[in-house]
């Protein structure tokens, strides 16, 4: 395991405006190290202290339903608190497995939490993220209603992935991960089956090209219209 600068430090989102001190202590008492793809930090119901944060690569968090299927809940990239809910006395409540390569950033609870105490700004940092998870489950609640097609929870879900996760390309952006149609269906709590037959109908549409696991959003405007459309 390998100690993380300040420097480092400073281009992870959590810790934006935070104080110097706060910096130097969080260096100071930080392990960072790198995990493959397809591993798990922790699983459900796991007793878990350390509090992680990704410094390059994604996690998925996940739950499995009473068939044993995988529902993704999140992806989480670079500068992203994987488990703020471990401020509770309560056990993990995800699953949460490597879904690239990635380096993971690692703290003891505790003395995360003396850090906090002594900067607001740090807080504040650790309640906007869970707000930010809150505000996307409200979403993914709304479009898991049975009255929207398959096809429009996709493309909204390709929409967000693209804006959280786009790079910009020529006629279009290229959502930086491979995403496999397996894995879609995960994301989206469906049949593989299912979600082939609604990229064929945004493939149809021109909206995204795919290929080799690669999703390009051709027109993040049109696959918006789309997905708003009644």
């Amino acid at each position: 395991m390998n100690k993380i600068t300040v420097k480092q430090l400073e281009e992870l989102d959590i810790f934006k405006n935070i104080s110097n001190t706060s910096f130097e202590n969080l260096a100071h008492f930080s392990e960072v190290k790198k995990y493959k793809a397809g591993g798990h930090l922790f699983r459900d119901k796991e007793e878990v202290t350390t509090l992680y944060i990704v410094v390059s690569g994604s996690v998925s968090l996940y739950k499995l339903n009473e068939s044993g299927h995988k529902r993704v809940i999140f992806i989480l990239g670079k500068g992203k608190m994987i488990n703020d809910v471990v401020i509770q006395e309560l056990p993990s409540s995800i699953n949460c497995e490597i879904f690239e390569d990635a380096e993971i950033l690692s703290y003891d609870k505790n003395i995360f939490l003396t850090i906090m105490e002594q900067d607001f700004l740090l807080s504040k940092n650790i309640m906007c993220s869970l707000a930010m998870k809150v505000r996307r489950l409200y979403r993914q609640l709304k479009n898991a209603t049975g009255t929207i097609k398959m096809e429009k929870r996709l493309a909204a879900k390709l929409w967000k992935l693209s804006k959280d996760y786009g790079t910009e390309a020529e006629n279009g952006v290229i959502i930086n991960m491979n995403i496999s149609v397996t894995y879609l269906a995960d994301l989206l709590g469906s049949k593989r089956e299912t979600i082939s037959r609604s990229l064929k109908i945004l493939l149809n549409e021109k909206l995204i090209e795919y290929d080799n696991k690669k999703i390009k959003i051709i027109n993040q405007e049109k696959l918006s219209q789309f997905f708003k459309t009644p």
